[in-house]
């Protein structure tokens, strides 16, 4: 999440909104190092003050504002960070289980979701709800986030670089044992054509007798 805001932070100083922040547009190099993809629908703001009025994003990511049309800036960006925070955390964002043209009335309508439960720590739970402010205003910003507790406290690179390998390591072992399955459903047939024939034969013959 650190990295991620950093790269949201140097985005923001260059004027730019990405506008579709979400897990799959966060990629994890071997390296343990984050990087931001897909600004297929990112936008640049002329200046500090002005606004954005498209109705662009992922329906499940998208801040109220931009639902509604009434103009937004990069705070857009921190409401969809905070929700892909939830993302990371439970496997899915809030309101999965709602069709996606359904959830683009809910989210301006009721309040901003919160993580629940010990799982959380406090920190945690603190920084979504900063992001999740329905006030936009009111939203820190990504240097802001950077000085955050939660992020302050956040592990090292080392850490994601390991959690790679094993992950890597589990798909290595996962597509040899795709491989050996295939292999053995291809050398199946090639020990039952000889006995079908053979087994044809025999019936054949003792019917004839």
């Amino acid at each position: 999440m650190r990295e991620l805001l950093q790269g949201l932070d140097y985005l923001h100083s260059t004027g730019k909104i990405h506008r579709d922040i979400k897990a799959a547009n966060v990629l994890l190099s071997s390296a343990g190092s984050v990087k931001i993809a897909d600004f297929g629908v990112a936008a640049q703001l002329t200046n500090i003050k002005s606004q954005r009025l498209t109705f662009v994003g992922t329906p499940f990511w998208m801040a109220p504002e931009v639902i509604q049309e009434a103009g937004y800036d990069f705070k857009a960006d921190i409401w969809s960070l905070g929700i892909t925070a939830m993302e990371l955390a439970m496997g899915e964002p809030p309101h999965s289980n709602v069709h996606p043209m359904k959830v683009l009335f809910l989210i301006p309508k009721e309040k901003p979701p919160r993580l629940e439960g010990a799982n959380w720590s406090k920190d945690f739970k603190d920084f979504v709800a900063a992001c999740l402010n329905k006030e936009a205003e009111r939203r820190p910003t990504a240097k802001a986030l950077l000085k955050h507790r939660f992020i302050q406290r956040a592990g090292k690179v080392e850490t994601l670089r390991g959690l790679v390998n094993r992950a890597r390591n589990r798909e290595d072992r996962g597509r040899i044992d795709r491989l050996k399955y295939y292999e053995e459903t291809l050398l199946v047939p090639f020990f039952l054509l000889p006995l079908q024939p053979v087994a044809l034969t025999l019936t054949i013959y003792s019917d004839i007798q």
